[in-house]
């Protein structure tokens, strides 16, 4: 087995480098480790991977910034400041919800403004709106502040914390949660969708979920100037700069193990790495069955795959404009009739609905550079059951959902989209298997129900495998770029550091 340049420092390798692995490859350098990250793909940043067609650039995953001190602190281990290399643009509203009368709301930073919007709908919803706020904190103030970056390894820990989310009322859904405060349909479907954006269904998601909407209020919603994938490159540049070795199109086929010990990860092509301690920024269903050594099982709670819930799968359009639509914001929510009985369907029912609600996101909104001049990039991400739903062909699916998405924004948010649309291709959750090793092509791994959080989701590091760990969306704290990033602290957390520190 092989060492970095033979060099005798202590040797971590971790395997994927979406935001989860290039958090903890960095916090690991910062601590002394030679680290390699190595990546299947051609280019770092697993979901967050951009592309480019005919003039047009597109991030294919994370657009949203919304805790911007994580990855502050990334640049901070290594003296350095995150604004010299990336800027964070508030974007104005945060959402635009366009529902399927035609009403549109406004949701965003300035509190009196966003009471306004509300009030329009109900004067006694813009009232009770603060409460909601205050809740969400205290929520917060738990969820996030206290728990994101604590590691849950045994069952003892999250016993501990009963006492605290009982009295959260976590065993309420974030619809539910969000139903005592406003009743405006509209309103509430609004302030329900948080845990559609890290995977969840809002009517059976923990309200401890509903944390995500305080912590929009505490840092704001960012875009990052370049895209997401400009924060990818830049990280990566960090990571070079203190000579992190960063080696793609290296599909990691096994986990070599001593004892209960990890000694190393041997790829595809048959060369060996060998290792002191690994990281596993993947997806653990797949770590599990495809990598991780047979006489090593997953948590017991999670052996057993039709047991598992995993998220939605997402269907993701990716097209270019011939013109400008001016008058759409950077992120519109398009609502569709139905709420309940649609994500029945995706969540539960397997079924591919003949109707769906869209994210739609323009990022020339905001950065002209992501298109032509005079056209307009989008993206619009439409949740789908994922693949355990084995009667749907997305080889026909995929096109037919193409023309009904066009159709439907054609006839209302962006007129005449059929005739001047360009360049446009889509992913389906076969695609989200096949580039990112996803389970079932599930968009977020498992779901965020309080079942599968904290102690009872993939622990961040392995009960045999002493020194292998987890990060990303399949683990604590869960999906979502503020989620993963935490998941690296959480390691973090756990990993001493070397004699020789890193001199800053």
């Amino acid at each position: 087995m092989s060492r970095p340049d033979n060099n005798p420092d202590p040797h971590a390798i971790v395997v994927g480098s979406g935001f989860g692995g290039l958090a903890s490859a960095l916090r690991l350098r910062a601590k002394g480790y030679q680290v390699t990250v190595l990546e299947r793909l051609a280019a770092a940043g697993g979901r967050a991977q951009v592309f480019e067609k005919g003039g047009f650039r597109h991030d294919a995953g994370p657009t949203v910034i919304t805790a911007p001190f994580l990855f502050d602190e990334l640049y901070e281990l290594f003296g350095e400041s995150r604004e010299n290399h990336v800027e964070f643009t508030p974007v104005d509203p945060w959402y635009r919800f366009h529902f399927e009368d035609g009403d549109e709301f406004d949701y965003g930073e300035d509190l009196i403004q966003l009471k306004q919007e509300i009030a329009r709908f109900s004067a006694e919803d813009s009232e009770r709106y603060e409460e909601l706020i205050s809740a969400s904190k205290k929520i917060f103030d738990v969820g996030f502040t206290k728990l994101s970056d604590k590691p849950f390894l045994h069952l003892s820990d999250m016993v501990r914390q009963i006492p605290q989310l009982l009295k959260l009322r976590a065993d309420r859904s974030v619809w539910n949660f969000v139903g005592k405060f406003l009743k405006h349909p509209k309103i509430r479907r609004a302030f329900s969708i948080h845990p559609l954006l890290v995977g969840g269904n809002p009517f059976t998601t923990s309200s401890i979920y509903a944390l995500i909407h305080y912590l929009e209020r505490e840092w704001g919603v960012h875009f990052t100037m370049g895209g997401t994938g400009k924060l990818v490159d830049e990280l990566v540049r960090l990571g070079e700069r203190n000579q992190i070795d960063f080696r793609y199109e290296s599909d990691v086929e096994k986990l070599i193990t001593e004892g209960q010990r990890a000694t190393g990860v041997q790829l595809a092509d048959g060369e060996v790495l060998d290792a002191d301690l690994v990281v596993a920024n993947c997806d653990p269903p797949v770590f599990y069955k495809e990598i991780m050594p047979s006489h090593f099982k997953a948590p017991l709670r999670l052996q057993h795959d039709s047991l598992v819930q995993y998220s939605m799968g997402l269907y993701v359009l990716y097209f270019g404009t011939q013109r400008k639509y001016e008058d759409v914001a950077h992120h519109t929510i398009w609502m569709g009739e139905r709420f309940k009985g649609l994500l029945a369907e995706i969540f539960a029912e397997d079924k591919l609905p003949p109707d769906f609600s869209l994210y739609v996101h323009r990022p020339t909104a905001t950065d002209p550079s992501f298109a032509p001049e005079g056209c307009d990039s989008f993206y619009v991400l439409c949740p789908v059951p994922n693949l355990r739903a084995k009667n749907i062909d997305w080889s026909v699916e995929g096109k037919n959902l193409r023309d009904r998405i066009v159709a439907s924004l054609s006839d209302t948010l962006l007129p005449d989209l059929e005739s001047t649309i360009v360049e446009d291709f889509w992913m389906t959750p076969k695609e989200f298997k096949k580039d990112y090793r996803s389970a079932h092509g599930a968009g977020f791994s498992i779901a965020p129900v309080l079942s599968q959080s904290a102690s009872f989701r993939y622990p961040n590091r392995d009960a045999h495998v002493e020194n292998l760990f987890f990060v990303g969306a399949g683990t604590h704290p869960g999906a979502g770029l503020p989620g993963v990033v935490s998941s690296a602290k959480v390691v973090d957390s756990m990993i001493p550091s070397v004699e020789k520190k890193i001199h800053v």
